[in-house]
């Protein structure tokens, strides 16, 4: 048992006075990623989980999209600990951001797996220092007025857990990512015993995965993959490639079982899958025998088809290795005529284009592409509708609130809720920045705070202006028109103007000069514009607005207008 010091440090007895409960969504709800939930009792806090969410076709230019924790910020003097339920990247990706903005060295409680994980991203950050404590299942750690038990549940990562969290006005239970496997890769199986107990002792809140609240039945085990991968890659003629997420370590687990069966060796490439299978080997989790491996650079004198190669892609990113080697960009490989590409995942909402581009880019290059729609090379690591009403049926909770989806899963989960006997007024779909409070376990719609998400780009950190998103799109869209005009302030008028474009579908002729720089004439001459310096504005204005009219009613487009004016 772990206990921080801290003097208000007490039993957790529900109490009807006092300071509520606030449990604060700061991500998650709208969307797959960036979970990140706030829970507050009074100068106590505590912070479970700290993911991102990677930009969509709408977020030109944008790296990836973090969940708005100023409220944490705000309120570090009160923050006890962040307890992070499972190594994925919408779960622990925002870490090294936050704790670059925290004062404090807040400790971290996580699994030996998690942890390694997190301890790999804040060193590319040189953070330093940072406070980390290691749980299992059946762990608990009293962090102010919150005590924390840890549950095992199975996901597509090891290490994951659910939380009981008890304070003196209430019970929550935060499942996490989950699904009930019966047959987990590393035999470590949900602990319905724990869960069912809890329930009966009472959990008043229920927060759970909503992500395939939309899916019947049941979700297949991890381990029904593994029969199926072994058969791809014993049947391919040529090398393998495997694209999958470099975070589902039970995954790589039977992509490497399945090589040494087929007497193929493993080649490893991507940064993060570089990163993840180093700290999965060195923690134990992940069991490649030193001679089954070899380096991308040392492939060139061994039989295609006693190469397997574990790459990251899986989701169409356009810097990752699959995507670099279907478009020959890969320093050391290259796919070619005669290969199979194995996508072991499914594309998260959103990344459905980028995935299909990929698949076309490899098609041509004449290898062949197997996915979940041609064997079973994925499963989810989200529990469906039945292992949702199980959870349901084990917590047993007063209220519920669905967590980790988009709006559908969300209202899926909350009909699954109802249909299990909770109250529908009980139920609360509810928005990041909504917070719930509880109050002597009974459970309200809180006060608002500001929320939103907060974007990286480049080496920048902070609010995307909603104009420069939009002008991104308007580029890649309908191209750049620059208009350079001369004006003479002394006859009060333009006498000339030169354009140029880039990305817009016509050419600017000897007839456009012409026909453009009339109409923009014809603007100034009927308007009453002051030609000095101090009325450019409003000249750069007009040239822009009649320029553009022009452009709309010749071809239909609507580029971006750079005016530019100069005095003479």
């Amino acid at each position: 048992m772990t206990t921080t010091k801290n003097p208000k440090t007490k039993a957790a007895t529900r109490k009807k006075g006092g300071a509520p409960l606030r449990i604060i969504p700061l991500g998650g709800l709208d969307g797959i990623g960036k979970n990140m939930t706030a829970y507050e009792l009074g100068d106590d806090m505590i912070l479970v989980d700290a993911g991102l969410m990677f930009p969509d076709d709408n977020q030109p230019g944008i790296d990836l999209v973090l969940p708005d924790y100023t409220y944490v910020l705000e309120n570090e003097h009160k923050l006890r600990g962040i307890v992070i339920t499972h190594g994925h990247e919408d779960h622990i990706g925002a870490l090294p951001y936050l704790l670059k903005d925290l004062n404090n060295k807040v400790p971290i409680f996580s699994s030996k797996l998690t942890l390694g994980m997190i301890e790999g991203k804040i060193a590319e950050f040189r953070i330093r220092g940072q406070k980390f404590h290691e749980v299992t299942g059946g762990s608990h750690v009293n962090l102010g007025r919150f005590r924390v038990d840890f549950v095992s549940i199975t996901h597509s990562i090891p290490g994951a857990f659910s939380l009981r969290i008890k304070t003196p006005q209430g019970t929550v239970f935060h499942t996490g990512d989950y699904k009930f496997d019966q047959t987990p890769i590393d035999g470590v199986r949900p602990d319905y015993a724990a869960i069912s107990r809890f329930g009966a002792e009472g959990i008043d809140l229920l927060l759970s995965d909503s992500t395939n609240a939309t899916r019947p039945g049941f979700t297949p085990s991890e381990a029904s993959v593994g029969p199926s991968l072994f058969e791809t890659i014993k049947n391919a003629q040529g090398r393998v490639f495997v694209a999958t997420f470099s975070s589902q370590i039970h995954r790589l687990q039977q992509i490497c079982d399945a090589a040494r069966a087929c007497g193929r060796k493993i080649v490893v490439t991507g940064r993060s899958m570089l990163t993840n299978t180093r700290v999965a080997r060195e923690l134990g989790y992940l069991k490649i025998d030193e001679e089954d491996l070899i380096d991308a650079f040392e492939i060139n004198g061994i039989p295609e088809e006693k190469i397997v190669v574990m790459c990251t892609g899986s989701q169409g990113e356009p810097l990752s290795a699959l995507s670099r080697m279907a478009n020959g960009e890969h320093k050391t490989l290259s796919i070619h005529e005669g290969d199979t590409v194995i996508l072991s995942a499914t594309p998260v909402p959103g990344n459905e284009k980028a995935v299909a581009q990929v698949i076309n880019s490899l098609a041509k290059l004449g290898c062949d592409v197997v996915d979940k729609s041609r064997a079973l090379v994925h499963v989810s690591g989200h529990g469906s509708q039945e292992e949702l009403k199980l959870m349901l049926a084990m917590t047993q909770p007063k209220f519920f609130m669905p967590v980790h989806g988009e709006a559908v899963h969300l209202r899926a989960h909350a009909r699954l809720g109802a249909q299990m006997g909770i109250p529908r007024e009980r139920i609360f779909i509810m928005d990041n920045g909504e917070p719930l409070e509880m109050r002597g376990g009974q459970v309200r719609p809180g006060t608002p705070i500001g929320s939103g998400v907060v974007y990286v780009d480049g080496l920048r950190i902070g609010d995307a202006d909603p104009i420069v998103l939009r002008d991104r799109q308007r580029l890649a869209n309908d191209g750049m028109v620059t208009a350079v005009a001369v004006v003479s302030l002394k006859r009060k008028r333009i006498d000339a103007v030169d354009f140029s474009a880039r990305g817009v579908p016509f050419t600017i002729d000897d007839e456009f000069v012409a026909d453009a720089t009339d109409a923009i004439k014809k603007t100034i001459d009927k308007g009453k514009f002051n030609f000095t310096a101090s009325g450019t504005d409003a000249l750069r204005k007009a040239v822009r607005d009649s320029f553009s009219n022009f452009i709309w009613n010749r071809t239909k487009t609507r580029p971006m207008i750079i005016p530019v004016l100069m005095e003479v």
